[in-house]
């Protein structure tokens, strides 16, 4: 170091090899994709050379070295928060961390799980677990390349290994494989065999002393505020009477119900006492539902599936499809915004029976209630923000229950590719795509669809228009909400013995009918009429095989087209 800032290039040369292997496995335990490594390496390379001669204290190269990096990867991650690519299979052949030899010895499940479970962290837990257990830094060191206290370094490495504990749990992971989990991590990203071999993480290097455990915990306390508070405070519980942001809304006497299809089948409506939303990242928008019905659970959903409980036989079905509502009103959410809500409502003739929660913070929980046991009443809305971890929103299923899996091979998989033709304007239309059911699959399979019109290709990567089962929603209320957001008009009804959902959407002279396949919650076909005529086909597929050309992943940035007004 001390060489190389007085220009020796021999030291210097040396300095740099020796820099970019390590930073290579660094970065790419941040960032998991490989092309990406090498460009984020490259320029935090090119920084190190500009500043070389600033850094005063040689011991703290390191550290200095991992924080230009990591303020490359949150530039990197701000720049592609919406159209970063994934490797296609965990941390896929080519990477630095998938060895031959490894592979013999690792199972597939187990890495699948880690993988996935490294994934869902935030860029910074990454951060904290890779320098404090694979580069063996001390707090200190840590905190300097971070730009934090050396106890707010303590604070964020327990959270990063509750946060890591808490995804391995989702997924059926005990609370002794934190530790396995972490080897295995360093294993599958070290940058040889030789280098994975040596991979190896002590129960000391995962303390963090008993003051930075405390303040976590303290720091997760629920507090109880007025309304008034709710603005300006990040961690509170508050409890408010129904009505869309300050309106009277007017007693909720009407039975709210969901649907009951397949094995769970039953004609009568059921009353919902109480509903459960959960919110794990605001950023995706995704919700998860629970739905009490008498004080038991009648349908919960998690990352992975869809519950339904029946208590006439006292079995859980897993289904394919999120929950509807019978009578084929659209499925309001309390982190609706007011234009969404007042356009619903001059669409279906009636108003909102939640108040409005601001969705501003990740791990948000809404319980909203209704008072006389369902007989009558107001609904009121309970909101706490990074209060309750995913944990207290789960449901324990009776001990009893058996569990019965009704879910073709795609929902199983929890992801699947689909195929798209007809013709539209006597234009024929190709493509192909690929969709996640489940929010637990959409990180490491990101939905994207790649339609060509005559000769002209766009690509989507939101799913505009189209069904998003992972968000948490059934298909059917998706597009409508999607239309919704656009201010187009719609009708719905269902047909074929109610397997099937029709929507019609139409814009001036212009009608989409959405063809909408409810057991299976999928588009199945859109047919256009008035300026606009054709027909488009979706077809899933439920076994994949071997992965051809027809469904590489595009690149690129989406061309801003949606299937409810193309």
């Amino acid at each position: 170091m001390r060489q190389s800032q007085l220009g020796d290039k021999e030291c210097l040369n040396r300095l740099v090899e020796m820099a970019r292997e390590r930073l290579r496995v660094y970065v790419y335990r941040l960032v998991l994709d490989e092309e990406s490594t090498q460009d984020i390496v490259q320029e935090s390379m090119l920084e190190m050379y500009k500043i070389l001669g600033k850094l005063k204290k040689v011991e703290m190269f390191w550290s200095w070295l991992y924080g230009i990096a990591l303020n490359k990867v949150h530039r990197h991650f701000r720049d592609q928060r919406h159209y970063r690519q994934r490797p296609e299979s965990g941390y896929g052949s080519g990477q630095p961390g998938e060895q031959e030899g490894i592979e013999k010895v690792l199972g597939r499940e187990l890495k699948q799980i880690v993988s996935t479970a490294m994934r869902q962290l935030k860029t910074e837990y990454r951060a904290i677990l890779t320098m404090r257990c694979y580069d063996e830094m001390s707090y200190s060191e840590i905190a300097a390349s971070m730009g934090c206290s050396e106890f707010a370094a303590k604070m964020l490495f327990v959270r990063a290994k509750r946060s890591l504990q808490r995804q391995l749990s989702r997924r059926g992971l005990g609370k002794g494989a934190l530790l396995t989990a972490l080897v295995l991590f360093g294993k599958m990203t070290a940058p040889s065999e030789a280098a994975a071999a040596k991979v190896a993480v002590t129960a000391g290097s995962l303390k963090a002393g008993a003051g930075a455990c405390a303040a976590v915990m303290a720091s997760s306390k629920a507090v109880i505020l007025p309304l008034a508070a709710a603005g300006v405070v990040g961690v509170g519980a508050i409890v408010a009477t129904s009505g869309p942001e300050g309106s009277t809304a007017a007693p909720a006497t009407k039975e709210v119900s969901i649907s009951q299809t397949a094995t769970v089948a039953t004609e009568a409506k059921k009353t919902i006492d109480e509903y459960w939303y959960y919110y794990p990242s605001k950023s995706e928008g995704a919700v998860m539902m629970r739905l009490m019905e008498g004080g038991r659970c009648a349908v919960r959903q998690n990352e992975s599936g869809n519950y339904y409980f029946n208590k006439r036989d006292n079995n859980i079905y897993i289904e394919n499809y999120r929950p509807w509502n019978e009578d084929l009103s659209v499925w309001r959410l309390p982190t609706d915004s007011l234009k969404m809500r007042e356009f619903i409502t001059q669409i279906e003739g009636r108003g909102y029976e939640t108040a409005y929660v601001p969705a501003k913070w990740d791990g948000l929980l809404v319980i909203a209630k209704r008072d006389t046991e369902g007989k009558g009443g107001q609904l009121k809305t309970t909101y706490q923000y990074n209060v309750l971890d995913e944990e207290y929103f789960r449901y324990n299923q009776p001990t009893i229950a058996k569990i019965i899996d009704n879910r073709d091979a795609m929902h199983k998989r929890g992801w699947t590719y689909f195929r798209v033709s007809g013709q539209v304007d006597g234009k024929e239309v190709t493509g192909s795509g690929r969709i996640p059911f489940v929010y637990a699959a959409r990180e490491q399979h990101r939905p994207w669809i790649r339609v060509h019109i005559g000769g002209e290709e766009f690509i989507d990567k939101g799913f505009s228009g189209f069904g998003r089962p992972w968000m948490g929603l059934h298909t059917i209320d998706i597009v409508r909400r999607d239309a919704a957001e656009k201010e187009i008009p719609f009708e719905s009804s269902l047909r074929g013995g109610k397997s099937k959902g029709q929507v019609i959407l139409t814009k001036g002279n212009y009608k989409g009918i959405y063809i909408i396949d409810m057991e299976k919650d999928v588009v199945e076909r859109i047919i256009y009429s008035g300026e606009k005529e054709g027909e488009v086909v979706f077809d899933y597929l439920q076994e994949i095989g071997d992965v051809t050309s027809e469904f590489a992943a595009p690149r690129g940035r989406s061309r801003g087209f949606s299937l409810c007004d193309f």
